[in-house]
């Protein structure tokens, strides 16, 4: 990966125009061949970008432009499209390239699988002795998150959401409805369970005589941040 901090202007040509008048801004061409124009704001955002495939060319400026100070130009062409790129370098003011290796990319903590896995092991934390008789039950529609058994023989049927919507009571109701024609698991209930549920998914699931649950991830990892909430 180059950082370059230049003195630049930069303009895009192909499906959009776009300009850049000249500023100090920061450039980072990457080992894709990605080229990003930072400002110090922004967060992380770039104010112009080429995506790869691409190529970068160094070019010298003709000489108007080297008489009006430009030292170099960037040209970016993406391979596909021929939208272009084009930095004029006015002043370097840094210049470090640097090899980053592979990145084994980024690992979430609180994803679904994670809830899952979690909520199997600890199945009390939907109700008293119950028991989990799978995880990623198949069904001819999908699999169902969590399927358990209560006291009395029931069978409890468990979506598990981050962020519970009404997309998910949905689905959950699809299963319940498959589900309910197995006269080896009927009757069957269903639970949605979620770090967080919306208003309107909460009064659907109550529609349908669906539990809703609502689940502190940090405390089911063992950190003390409240019990869980039923609804």
């Amino acid at each position: 990966m180059r950082l370059v901090i230049a003195r630049c202007s930069v303009d895009y040509t192909g499906r959009l125009t776009a300009h850049l008048p000249l500023a100090t801004r920061l450039l980072v061409h990457k080992g894709d061949g990605s080229l990003l124009v930072h400002s110090d704001g922004g967060s992380y955002k770039p104010l112009n970008w080429m995506s790869p495939p691409c190529r970068l060319e160094v070019e010298e400026p003709d000489a108007e432009s080297a008489a009006a100070g430009v030292r170099e130009y960037w040209r970016v062409t993406h391979a596909k499209t021929g939208d272009a790129l084009l930095v004029r370098i006015y002043e370097v003011l840094h210049d470090t390239s640097h090899e980053l290796g592979i990145d084994p990319g980024l690992q979430k903590d609180g994803v679904e699988a994670d809830l899952q896995r979690l909520l199997a092991e600890q199945v009390d934390v939907l109700g008293e002795n119950l028991t989990l008789v799978r995880r990623e039950f198949p069904t001819a529609i999908g699999p169902v998150d969590l399927l358990l058994r209560d006291p009395a023989g029931g069978t409890i049927a468990v979506e598990v959401k981050r962020r519970g919507d009404i997309d998910g009571v949905e689905q959950l109701t699809r299963y319940l409805e498959l589900l309910g024609r197995d006269p080896h698991l009927a009757p069957v209930t269903g639970v949605f369970a979620a770090q967080e549920i919306k208003p309107q998914a909460k009064v659907l699931a109550a529609d349908r005589g669906i539990r809703c649950v609502t689940l502190d991830y940090e405390g089911m990892k063992g950190i003390e941040s409240g019990a869980p909430r039923l609804f």
